[in-house]
């Protein structure tokens, strides 16, 4: 089992069910998918941009990406709708706790002059979002096979009800809160 699974269920899981107080086992939060989404905004003068982003994206995370399409054309932006303008990964179980562990631990020591995350990026409903400026701080990006550095959204989605509960898992977690 996933160290991260295996920590949660025995060690955090009670925890949060002291502290917040719940009653049954099925009101602790915890996480139920990271999803990883990446725009290519230089699609339209390079094809092979997407490309490049998806293989990218399949590498950090070890799972086929998703290509997505635009909703709605935006003329100042040359964007036409059903065009391609990116990718999204979304992990659950097993390849979301191994992630999460990786990221935590090598990804984000990584990143240049790093403090810790940003505490107030919750969207009020117990779900986390941030963004990574480069893709280089995962170590299975080959630093000479990037074409462009290209940034993404992670999205840390939870059972949580409330924001602070959302952030004493994530905290527990691993993740690196600023203060």
């Amino acid at each position: 089992m996933e160290r991260l699974k295996e920590k949660y269920l025995n060690e955090i899981a009670p925890k949060l069910k002291e502290k917040f107080g719940y009653t049954s086992a099925m009101q602790i939060p915890k996480l139920e998918k990271i999803v990883l989404n990446m725009g290519v905004g230089d699609v339209r003068e390079n094809a092979k941009a997407l490309e490049n982003a998806v293989h990218d994206m399949e590498t950090i995370t070890g799972q086929k990406a998703v290509v997505t399409k635009a909703k709605k054309a935006i003329a100042t932006f040359k964007i036409r709708q059903g065009m391609n303008i990116g990718c999204k990964v979304t992990l659950r179980g097993e390849n979301m706790y191994t992630f999460l562990d990786k990221f935590i631990s090598v990804a984000l020591p990584r990143v240049r002059d790093f403090r810790g995350i940003n505490p107030n990026s919750f969207d009020g409903r117990g779900n986390y979002s941030m963004g990574v400026k480069e893709q280089l701080i995962f170590p299975e990006i080959d630093y000479d096979k990037v074409d462009k550095i290209r940034g993404m959204d992670i999205i840390f989605v939870t059972t949580a009800k409330t924001d602070i509960e959302a952030k004493e898992l994530l905290s527990q977690l691993g993740m690196p809160f600023a203060n």
